[in-house]
């Protein structure tokens, strides 16, 4: 068959056109990019936790806080990740009686191979019953193992309202620190007295700080309250909360000694005239206190964990929320907090999580 000239132009151009056709390819999947851990974090760790503690041992965080109801413990092995850890009940309180109500402010402390609680509690008519009482666990792992009541912990021969209890240990002694009142008085005090055991005070008591200079004396009553100590360079910090927690001005002071002063004499200690952490009103942190203190994982930084309440007015109930932030130390040896870190900013995980 012949073709016209222009039936053949059509033939070679669709020819030509095979011809420069691609081949199928086989599909390639895109890669996958492995799931990353995120490397920041964000406050508050809990939507609720007044007055919140954390201790680190072989690399695990136990964490507590006031429930008011009975004693709960975190265990973690991220702060960054304390919204999401396990918690467990390990003390409930009796029905009736002088700590059946009103538990505030545990501390986990392991000391001569054993776990100890601190805590506060009352029968009942919560701020005029709070004594100190200890519970302890000679169990590796506080989460489990039986928990024993070793009962008050008071100075010999007085029955006086305390809370609040934190550990020193320094020059080979162990002391508790805590808040309490004379007789008499509301107005909220720092105590110190020397412990023969974790579980036993031997008296006397010595007061150590009382609610004196302006920025302390914000509601009523006057309080110096939630004691915590820091150790570093050579020097002992208490840092504690003043101000009354109904207000917005609940803040942070702290004294200093030498860490080979004897601490139980009251003139080795030196009081900070102006507070060391304060409110952030733009960042929603009011009443920023009660706080304590750890190590990230990698021994590099040094981190303060605080709780605060989100807006104004709220006060000393369950809207306080435990925060986390780094601070470092100035030249001279103390501690530079630097101010609350506001809601929702992210922050770096602590170093080794």
């Amino acid at each position: 068959m012949l073709l016209s000239r222009s039936s053949l132009l059509i033939f070679w151009l669709l020819l030509s056109a095979a011809g420069c056709k691609k081949a199928a390819e086989p599909a390639v999947n895109p890669p996958v990019t492995p799931p990353t851990t995120a490397i920041t974090f964000t406050n508050p760790l809990l939507s609720s936790g007044p007055d919140p503690w954390v201790t680190q041992k072989d690399g695990i965080y136990y964490y507590m806080h006031t429930t008011g109801r009975n004693l709960t413990l975190w265990k973690t092995a991220r702060m960054s990740e304390l919204g999401s850890a396990v918690s467990k009940v390990i003390w409930t309180p009796p029905a009736t009686g002088p700590n059946s109500r009103d538990i505030w402010a545990p501390e986990l402390h392991f000391l001569d191979g054993k776990w100890y609680v601190y805590y506060t509690a009352g029968p009942g008519n919560c701020c005029g019953g709070q004594r100190l009482w200890v519970l302890e666990n000679a169990n590796a792992d506080p989460t489990t193992g039986t928990w024993t009541d070793k009962g008050q912990l008071a100075v010999p021969g007085q029955d006086l309202w305390a809370i609040d209890a934190t550990i020193l240990e320094q020059n080979g002694g162990r002391y508790l620190v805590w808040s309490g009142q004379e007789v008499g008085s509301e107005q909220q005090n720092l105590y110190i007295a020397r412990l023969s055991t974790p579980s036993s005070v031997t008296g006397p008591r010595v007061r150590l700080s009382q609610p004196q200079l302006a920025w302390e004396l914000n509601g009523t009553p006057k309080v110096n309250e939630g004691p915590e100590i820091l150790q570093h360079g050579g020097k002992t910090f208490l840092i504690y909360s003043a101000s009354h927690c109904s207000t917005d001005d609940y803040a942070l002071g702290m004294l200093t000694a030498s860490s080979t002063a004897d601490p139980m004499d009251a003139a080795a200690w030196s009081k900070s005239p102006t507070p060391v952490f304060v409110k952030n009103t733009a960042g929603n942190a009011f009443g920023p206190g009660h706080n304590s203190f750890f190590t990230s994982k990698d021994g590099q930084q040094s981190w303060i964990l605080y709780h605060a309440n989100p807006l104004t007015g709220q006060g000393c109930g369950d809207l306080r929320s435990p925060r986390m932030q780094p601070f470092t130390y100035r030249a001279d040896g103390t501690p530079d907090f630097g101010s609350p870190v506001a809601v929702g900013t992210a922050l770096p995980r602590p170093g080794g999580e």
